[in-house]
């Protein structure tokens, strides 16, 4: 993230003020077309985001609590993923819930999984239909969705 911000200072592009420590869509535009042209890649991975930025639940860096094992793949400049090593550690989660805002109680059984103990892991979010769009350069995702539902169309 460190050197994605640095690029786009390069590139003369200016992030809102309100997207401290995060990207914007046109932060990704402005980054996806660098990477095509410099590199001739649709895709690139933004690593190392501010912990103030994601879930409680992602793990930080050991040597930089303030950045997180955590990463976006970028395909054609929009974002494709979101993953992270997740933490496992019932202590540190709790904590990172609190320093987050949150109250435990709402959360007592997701954090019941981590009590006893959890291996290290990690996951990521994959939208296949938002990944078709981008590889098939459609317009818009409605043409990668078999039935489409929006705010305007809840049945086919």
């Amino acid at each position: 993230m460190a050197e994605a911000y640095v690029l786009l200072k390069e590139i003369g592009y200016k992030l809102p003020p309100d997207k401290k420590g995060d990207l914007d869509p046109g932060a990704e535009r402005a980054l996806g077309a660098y990477v095509k042209e410099k590199f001739d890649s649709d895709y690139l991975y933004i690593t190392d985001w501010p912990f103030a930025t994601r879930p409680f639940y992602h793990m930080c860096h050991p040597e930089n609590k303030d950045l997180t094992c955590s990463f976006d793949l970028l395909g054609k400049g929009l974002e494709v993923t979101t993953g992270a090593q997740r933490e496992h550690r019932y202590d540190v989660l709790k904590e990172q819930a609190l320093a987050k805002g949150l109250t435990l109680e709402p959360i007592d059984n997701y954090l019941n999984f981590f009590r006893y103990g959890c291996p290290p892991h990690g996951g990521f979010g994959f939208g296949l239909n938002r990944f078709l769009m981008i590889m098939l350069d459609l317009p818009n995702i409605r043409e990668a969705v078999y039935l489409f539902r929006g705010p305007n169309r809840l049945v086919p």
